[in-house]
């Protein structure tokens, strides 16, 4: 059978993943001089609180030696599928495809750029595992992962643009929205997904929920999509972009969820991520 490996990048705990039979790593943060593995050691409410002390955090994603105990027990009867976070805006995709190179069995590894993160990569992740206990072979998951990644939509909705900025995951362009913090900057994926472009500068976080609401209507958002609002302790504004959603699209199932420290450190406090997605469950 295939086996599925991926980070908490995906909204899986290494917990949820060992019930639901496959391997989850964990994102790691570093904040006021301690390193912690991210929903093992430390949750977004502590972390939070942490960054409120006046501490700023940095992210790192799985070591390689967290990658290489899972690919060494790849087989030609069973082998690994790792998905990771969009390339890019990450570098655990560059990272995988380095070791899976040093690897003797390397034939019998796959590393899937998902091409998103958070709510996409999520059900990504269920899709591959849901195949896979099918007995799915690798081919047959990764053409349904390549259909999964290229129908999804993704926005966020930053509140300290200086996280991003610090991260170097903008596009020249968009660095500059800064100065204009009076407005409420709108973020996407560039067309590679590897970057976050300016998407609209909004009177208010429900001028910008429209404006997502708008694009989803152009893309032909409806009943075989689900939509995924994801915040930084933001609970407020996700709730209310979730009420926004559901009313223009009553088909879809709408949900609210928590983002991960290391998403925090990429974000920043209070960001809300809204994300369209194919539901594997219609």
């Amino acid at each position: 059978m295939v086996k599925i490996f991926t980070d908490t990048s995906s909204l899986f705990t290494p917990a949820q993943g060992k019930e639901k039979g496959f391997v989850v790593a964990p994102l790691t943060v570093t904040i006021a001089g301690k390193t912690y593995r991210e929903r093992e050691e430390i949750e977004t409410p502590e972390f939070i609180d942490i960054i409120n002390q006046g501490h700023l955090p940095t992210s790192s994603q799985p070591s390689p030696a967290d990658l290489m105990a899972v690919y060494e027990t790849a087989t030609a009867e069973n082998p690994v599928i790792h998905i990771t976070i969009t390339d890019g805006l990450s570098g655990a995709y560059q990272s995988a495809c380095g070791v899976r190179e040093m690897m003797d069995n390397k034939e019998y590894i796959t590393v899937f750029n998902s091409g998103s993160l958070c709510g996409p990569q999520w059900m990504i992740v269920r899709k591959a595992v849901k195949m896979a206990k099918a007995g799915a072979t690798v081919d047959e998951i990764l053409a349904q992962l390549t259909f999964l990644k290229d129908n999804d939509k993704s926005f966020l909705i930053p509140q300290d643009f200086d996280y991003l900025r610090r991260g170097g995951r903008l596009t020249p362009a968009a660095a500059k929205v800064g100065s204009l913090l009076r407005l409420v900057p709108l973020m996407t994926q560039t067309a590679d997904d590897k970057q976050l472009e300016k998407a609209g500068l909004c009177r208010s976080f429900g001028k910008a929920v429209e404006k997502c609401i708008e694009t989803f209507h152009k893309i032909g958002v409806g009943e075989k999509h689900m939509i995924m609002i994801s915040h930084a302790m933001n609970l407020t504004e996700a709730n209310q972009a979730k009420d926004m959603l559901a009313k223009e699209f009553p088909a879809c199932r709408v949900e609210v969820v928590d983002l991960t420290p290391a998403f925090t450190t990429q974000g920043g406090p209070r960001c809300v991520a809204i994300q369209s997605m194919i539901d594997i469950d219609k």
